[in-house]
Parts: C-alpha cells; structure tokens; sequence
C-alpha cells in the first residue's frame, strides 16, 4: 500500500491518496474459522430481535388479561406498541447508520447492542401501559442501529464468492430467535410453573442473558478493513488482513494466490449526508427504486400474517393464547428454512432471478392462501402450513432486501444507505401495517382478514415485478465493482455499473 502520512491506532488519520490490495485480498480468502467468528459474533444479533418480536406477540393475550401487572389490550400491545418498536428501529437505523458510516462498524454494533439490552431489561420491569411503549420504542432503537452496522460490516468482512447466501442465512437467522420466542413463550405463559405478572418477564430477561453473550463474543469482530483504508486508517487496514492471510494460511496449509487487484483512493475522514443523499438518487435512482420496492413488500407481507397471527388463531378457530406459539414455530421454521436452503442460489442462479421469483412465488402462494380462508376451506393447521410455504419463499426474498441496498451503493454510504430504505420502507409497511392490520385481524370479519392478505401478497408481487427489471446482477463480484467508491469515483469511474 503505497500511502499519504500514517497515524497511530489510537491518534490523528490520514487524509492522503492510497494505493490498496485489501478488497482484493479479502475477497480471495477462503471460508476459514476467521469467517465463522465473524458471523457468529455478528449475525446472531437476529436471534435477539426474532426472540423479541416473537415474545411480543405470543404474550399479547397473555398481558391483556387480568393480573399480568399491566392495563393494557391486545390490540395496543400487537398495534400501538409494535407501531412503537418499529418506529424506534426506523429512527435507530437513520441515528446509528450514520455514525456507523462516520466512525466505523465496530464502535457502533457494541453501542447498538448495548442500547437494545438496556431497553429489553427495563421492558422487562414495565408497571404502566407508557412504561412498556417507552421501552418498545428504545428497544427498536438499537435493532434499528444493529442492521445498519451489522449488514455493512457482514458485507465488507465476507468473501464476494459466499456473499450472497452468508447474508441471507444471518438474516433469515432472526427465525431461530422466533422458534425460541414460540416456545419459550408457551413455557412462560402456563400459570402452572410462574404466575401471569411474572413468566412474560422473565421471557425478556432471558433475551438480555444471551445478548450478554452475544455482547462478549463481538468485542473479538475486528472493524472493516474497507472503512479503515478510506477513512485514513490504511496501516490498521494492512496489519488487519496480513494477520487474517497468516492465519487462514495456517489453518489451510497452504499459500494464498494472489490478489486480482488494486484500487486507488482519496481518504476522507467523513462523508456528508448531502454527498450520500445525491449519490443514492442522483447517482442510482433505479436502484433506489428497487431498494425502496423490495423493503415496502416485505414489511407489509411479514405484518399482513406475523402481527396479527395470534389474534388470527384465537378469533377465527378458538385456539388457546397459551398454544399460539406451537403454530408460529412451525411457521418461524419455515422461515429460517428458505435462506437456508435457497441462499447458495443467490449466488450461483444469481440476484436478480432469485430475487424477483422469491417475492413473486410468495405473493402468489399469499393470494392463494387468502382465497381458501375466504371459502372457510382451512383449519389452524392448514392456515400454519400456508403460511409456511410462503414465507419459506418470503424470507429469502426479505433477507435480499437487505442484501441488495447492502451491496449496490458505494462503501462510503454504505450503512446510511441500509438505513434510509430499511426506514422508508419498514416505516411505510411496519408502522402503518401493524396498525391497519390489528384492527383488521381483530374484527372478526373474514373479509376484513383476507384484505389484510391480499395487501401484502399484492405489494409482494409488485416487488418483485420491479426486481425482475431493476436487480443488479452483483453475485460473485467485488463491492468495488458494484458501485465504485466515491473516494475513488474520478479516477475510476466505470467501473460503477447501471
């Protein structure tokens, strides 16, 4: 790395021009026990937030009834505060996005999950209705700021040749957490083993126990070497990778072949938001269009069944609020299944027939299933295994979404970029659909249900319409390539591709 004045790790950057092999010297590794602290320090974060969500809705029954130590309905609970928890997550993500494009990955997934334990533990000691939407919304806070953090750091850490599928499994990941939180919820919901004011408790203070856990593996995730070089931390950059190929090359036996290139760049110490904000419209307005299509489907399909699912069982076919977690298991499987199963083809079938398909079979299949609860053809059972074949299609298609404005737009607005269309579009489908479909599922009018589907599978087929024309065909292929850094934009800029 031929470069301008060094600094020390802990002292003043350096703004000059660069020469640098670390993309390609990244991208050229190998999968290696390195890669697996990186998504085990990183991706289990999602675990945290399916536990979460999963809980809330599973104990609404539960904290609506008497004695559970809040006065509070069903409907506020998967309505005003799920509205609550996701605007905090759209507020989170802008806040943290930018920082984290400011002062790098690392600082800011310790500071996001910090935030998110804190909050989780104080929901757990909610006494008034204001106490639980106040730390509903700070809770979301610091998801929201996880995936922006996270999702930048995943894509600039993982190899281009596993990209695809690796981002698409720790995403689709957040349904283990919801099979935990099915479960677990019907084990703190039997007034048998805890009373009602204290087993919905509990099942947020175990969320804290394990994100304690999460917290002491990720002090071991290194920061981006990508965001290091740019922001004038070139010399971290270099020793960070030499000591990854050293031990990758231990670990294998063997010398790595050589890096395919070079990329030089300017240095910033920061980017302003106007620049990022030109750059995302001006720059890629058809792949905004994608982004801000792909986000808006899958929110509104995930909160045309998730939200409401309780309420959908309990109203439409008597099932106990004490049972409802058995069936969302059964669903939260089907979930995790489709990135784990259809991932690898993201990257070898590529982005965009992957991605328009999946959204498009999902809605499809969501039509279908809206039709045959209409007619009265389906029982608890049926309705949970329809749900499980769409969203088995569905979940890929969502963790795309995040994937796609992960890898589209330039390094510097990286994790800005994952924020803004995660909160543009989760705002427009996830505070608006939690509360269009709460009272829409808790009518207790069919039709009113079935609306609630066809919303969702129809944005879910537009998605994937405008997927099918707009997705960049970004499998196996360097960040760089994608969209050329804007370090680096006036001496190199064809490499940017439409």
């Amino acid at each position: 790395m031929a470069a301008g004045p060094s600094s020390p790790a802990s002292g003043p950057v350096s703004t000059g021009t660069v020469t640098t092999s670390v993309p390609a010297r990244l991208d050229r590794l190998p999968w290696s026990r390195w890669h697996w602290m990186i998504v085990i320090g990183l991706g289990t974060v999602w675990i945290l937030d399916g536990l979460e969500v999963t809980i809330v809705g599973n104990v609404a029954g539960r904290l609506a009834e008497e004695g559970s130590g809040l006065d509070i309905t069903a409907a506020q609970v998967t309505g005003i505060a799920a509205a609550l928890y996701v605007a905090g997550a759209c507020s989170g993500a802008l806040f943290f996005g930018w920082l984290t494009d400011r002062y790098g990955r690392k600082k800011l997934f310790m500071v996001t999950l910090a935030v998110y334990l804190a909050a989780t533990a104080l929901t757990a000691l909610s006494f008034e209705s204001w106490w639980f939407f106040l730390f509903r919304f700070l809770t979301g806070f610091g998801i929201g700021g996880e995936y922006a953090a996270i999702n930048s750091a995943i894509d600039e850490l993982i190899p281009s040749l596993y990209r695809g599928r690796v981002d698409l499994i720790i995403n689709g990941s957040y349904w283990l957490g919801a099979i935990g939180g099915a479960l677990l919820s019907i084990l703190m919901l039997d007034t048998a083993i805890f009373p009602k004011d204290l087993g919905w408790r509990l099942s947020f203070a175990l969320g804290v126990a394990l994100g304690l856990v999460i917290l002491l593996v990720r002090r071991h995730v290194p920061e981006s070497p990508r965001w290091q070089f740019i922001h004038g931390r070139g010399e971290k950059a270099e020793a960070l990778v030499t000591s990854v190929e050293r031990e990758v090359e231990q670990e294998r036996g063997e010398p790595l072949p050589p890096p395919a290139g070079e990329i030089t760049i300017h240095q910033r110490k920061s980017i302003g938001f106007g620049l990022i904000a030109r750059t995302v419209f001006a720059r890629y307005p058809r792949r905004a269009v994608l982004g801000l299509s792909l986000f808006i489907g899958q929110a509104f399909l995930y909160n045309a069944i998730t939200f409401g699912f309780g309420t959908i069982l309990t109203t439409f076919f008597d099932v106990p609020t004490g049972h409802t977690g058995y069936y969302f298991a059964v669903i939260a499987a089907g979930n995790f299944l489709g990135p784990l199963l259809l991932g690898k083809l993201f990257d070898t079938v590529g982005r965009r027939v992957m991605i328009s398909s999946t959204y498009l079979l999902s809605g499809l299949l969501l039509f279908g299933t809206a039709w045959l609860f209409d007619r009265g053809s389906l029982t608890a059972t049926t309705l949970t295994a329809c749900w499980c074949v769409v969203l088995f299609f569905a979940s890929a298609g969502a963790s795309s979404a995040y994937l796609t404005v992960s890898e589209v737009f330039p390094m510097e607005t990286r994790a800005m970029a994952i924020a803004f269309f995660y909160a543009l579009g989760t705002a427009a489908g996830g505070i608006s659909g939690p509360l269009i479909f709460a009272d829409l599922t808790e009518s207790g009018v069919v039709a009113d249900t079935v609306l609630a589907f066809q919303i969702g599978a129809g944005l879910m087929c537009a998605a994937g319409l405008v997927a099918a024309f707009l997705a960049v065909r970004a499998e196996r292929r360097a960040l760089e390539d994608i969209a050329t850094p804007l370090s680096v934009a006036e001496v190199d800029a064809s490499r940017a591709t439409a």
